[in-house]
């Protein structure tokens, strides 16, 4: 990681909010956007947050559903976690079978909210890093057949490019509404985009 770089990152806006509003990442502000416009996340909803490191995502989706509710982190790296007696973290990979299993434990009964910020690791060549977001988010929506509750919301960032609309089109006939967006706190010139899923059928 170059010192340019991160130097570019420290003087970036949503960098800065995050440190001064104690949130983990500045990704927490890309939920925070896409909530508020999409009603996703509700009080007292069970959430399950996936490729969830540093805990951005978690930490906002705890706020929304309060104590009522139940987050379920779940990643490849251990994730410090919060002081919130209803945050459960599974360190593991959500494409294997057992992890499934441990977030189905965890939650004791269907989610009513999936959620899949996760990007693969970049190898920098777009085309590889592309095909790889796709996969993570074919798998993400694998679990939410398993999990998700019948008329339950989902939110996936996917990179655009080739097999997009494929997913696209995959995605709409398991929801009763889909949509593609960009919130403002997602970097200039990114080629990830969001879907959000609203009612499963």
């Amino acid at each position: 990681m170059s010192k340019k770089w991160e130097i570019e990152r420290k003087k970036e806006h949503y960098y800065k909010m995050a440190k001064k509003e104690k949130y983990r990442s500045r990704a927490s502000y890309k939920l925070l956007h896409l909530n508020k416009k999409f009603k996703v996340i509700k009080p007292r909803d069970y959430v399950v947050d996936l490729g969830a490191a540093p805990g951005g995502w978690s930490q906002v989706a705890l706020n929304i559903v309060g104590d009522g509710g139940k987050v379920v982190a779940v990643d490849l790296q251990r994730i410090r976690p919060f002081e919130h007696e209803n945050f459960i973290q599974i360190t593991g990979d959500f494409t294997k079978s057992e992890t499934i299993e441990k977030i189905e434990d965890s939650l004791g009964w269907n989610a009513d909210v999936i959620l899949s910020d996760a990007a693969p690791k970049l190898t920098g060549i777009k085309d590889i890093d592309q095909i790889k977001s796709i996969d993570i988010a074919e798998n993400a929506i694998k679990i939410a057949d398993i999990i998700l509750k019948i008329d339950g919301n989902m939110i996936i960032k996917v990179f655009q490019g080739e097999g997009f609309q494929l997913l696209l089109k995959k995605i709409k006939k398991k929801f009763r509404i889909v949509k593609t967006t960009k919130p403002p706190s997602s970097k200039k010139g990114s080629i990830e985009m969001y879907l959000i899923a609203i009612g499963k059928y």
